[in-house]
């Protein structure tokens, strides 16, 4: 799933691309995608106002009514792109060129919303450039493994599983560390890593993109020191990286780095996966309003 580097990125170059851009057409070419109610053609003739990120959903602003784009993890964005039919989602032109939705995936999880109002998708996470105090009481809320709760859009705004194995790692704390448990110097070296990763990241897209667009979003760039890097050196010490897997989540961890040499595959792990994570991607990414609006928002 694009996560905030990625989705951060895309934002930029579509509000080069598109602000104050009329749209000259909408198609809709998988009905599944758009889940209102909605008749595009009368989005025609509209501007572009703005385009802003709203966690991992990208968002055209079009004075009374909002495009909200929902990529999920097989979801992407071209720009004058010839898309193979099977994958195609939905085409928006420009005067400036066509900006193409895809989705390489059966599960069609992606989505397009056409609202006057984005309450409904402000999962009330909490800017990762939030002041050291702001992020330890929203990570110490609820009690669960540090990696779930830094993937939880509820708690914290545009972290996904790639970029959570690469903060764990920069931190040097185990992803099934119990958020409860946690010292104030790993909660210190956590906050301190979430935002450098996530800066570091955003800036090697930047530049890998220029003035074009992000036809290459991955989970898996080579600059990931873990995430993806199963059986590999870690960069740091050398160790062979490991990983967890259950239902649609992934940790890769470092042994030395991270969890002082133990392995992380036990009974005990196992019992406590099923009751931490969520088993799709879906109940972690709809939680329920009522949750959502009794934290304190950012």
């Amino acid at each position: 799933m694009p996560e905030l580097p990625d989705v951060t990125v895309y934002v930029e170059r579509l509000r080069a691309l598109t602000i104050g851009q009329p749209i000259l057409r909408f198609r809709i070419v998988s009905s599944f995608v758009l889940r209102t109610v909605s008749d595009v053609n009368a989005l025609v003739g509209k501007k572009v106002v703005s385009v802003d990120r709203l966690g991992k959903r990208i968002v055209f602003g079009l004075g009374d009514q909002y495009i909200v784009i929902h990529l999920m993890i097989a979801g992407r964005l071209r720009w004058n792109y010839k898309a193979p039919a099977k994958m195609l989602l939905a085409e928006i032109e420009f005067t400036t060129g066509k900006l193409v939705f895809t989705e390489a995936s059966k599960k069609k999880r992606a989505s397009i919303h056409i609202v006057t109002s984005l309450e409904e998708f402000d999962r009330g996470g909490l800017d990762v450039n939030s002041r050291l105090k702001q992020f330890a009481e929203r990570l110490k809320s609820e009690r669960h493994t540090v990696k779930r709760s830094l993937t939880d859009p509820t708690l914290f705004d545009g972290i996904g599983n790639a970029y959570s194995d690469e903060i764990l790692h920069a931190a040097k704390i185990s992803p099934f560390r119990l958020t409860t448990a946690m010292t104030d110097d790993e909660i210190e070296r956590l906050h301190a890593a979430t935002k450098e990763r996530l800066a570091y990241f955003t800036d090697v897209l930047r530049k890998e993109v220029g003035d074009g667009f992000p036809d290459k979003v991955t989970a898996f760039r080579p600059e990931m020191a873990v995430h993806g890097k199963y059986g590999q050196p870690c960069p740091v010490c050398g160790t062979k990286v490991q990983r967890i897997v259950y239902a649609d989540n992934e940790a890769n961890y470092c042994p030395t780095c991270q969890t002082e040499g133990r392995l992380l595959a036990d009974r005990a792990l196992s019992r406590l996966l099923k009751d931490d994570w969520p088993k799709t991607l879906e109940e972690l990414e709809n939680r329920s309003r009522e949750r959502s609006e009794r934290l304190p928002r950012k």
